[in-house]
Formats: C-alpha cells, structure tokens, sequence
C-alpha cells in the first residue's frame, strides 16, 4: 500500500509517517519498481500503535523501546507500566506544583481586593505583587 493509504488508514500524515521511518519506529518499506514505497498492512497497526501510545503520553523514545522489545520478541507489560508509573509520578508532582502555584495567585488576588488603589503611587513596584 502506498503512503497515502497508509495515511487514511492510520489516522496519521505522510510527514508523520516518514517522520517514523526516518527514526527507525516504522521499517522502511519495499519499494516499487517506480520507486514508491509500498508499505505492508501491518504497518497500519504498528502506526496506530505509536500514535495511540503517544496519546496516552509516552515519548517516542519510550515507543521505541516498547517496540524494539516487541520486535525481539520480548513481552512489554512491565517495561509499559514503569513508564506509566513513572508519567504519573510526573504529573502529581506538576499537579502539586500547579496548586501551590494557585494558592499564591489566590493570596495576591485577596490582597489586591483589599487594597485601596488610590494608595498605589509608585511608578516602579505594584503593590499587590510587592508590599514592601
């Protein structure tokens, strides 16, 4: 199949596709006669493999390493869930930082509610942000 049908297929553009080859996620494919690729059907499922693992939040590095095991042979599911647990721990420690981040914007907005503008006169600091 050709890269076009490749691409409706897996729900990815051409770019993306070559993109994939020329890192090695997909295998290059045969060639025709004329030159084109031609690409084997189950490179659609290889490719809806990384667009999907990505979606969920994997790297390409991490997607290729899921996949070379996977072409030697070798079963996934635990090399899967360290990265998963890994994104997770990732995104509870943003999810931390975010809140903290929050409840100082918080602090700074009920101080500004508090304070009289009138008071705000000097040309080089905001007072809501610097009180000094």
């Amino acid at each position: 199949m050709r890269i076009g049908g490749l691409a409706e297929l897996s729900g990815l553009s051409t770019q993306a596709i070559r993109y994939y080859e020329s890192i090695d996620l997909l295998p290059e494919p045969d060639r025709t006669p004329a030159g084109y690729r031609d690409y084997a059907v189950d490179a659609v499922q290889r490719l809806r493999f990384i667009r999907d693992a990505q979606a969920s939040g994997l790297t390409l590095a991490e997607v290729q390493a899921l996949l070379s095991m996977k072409d030697s042979g070798i079963a996934t599911c635990a090399h899967t869930q360290s990265f998963l647990d890994r994104h997770i721990a990732e995104i509870d420690l943003q999810i931390e930082r975010l809140q903290d981040a929050r409840a100082e914007m918080s602090d700074l907005l009920e101080r500004a509610r508090r304070l009289d503008p009138a008071t705000c006169t000097d040309p080089n600091r905001c007072q809501v942000i610097d009180p000094s």
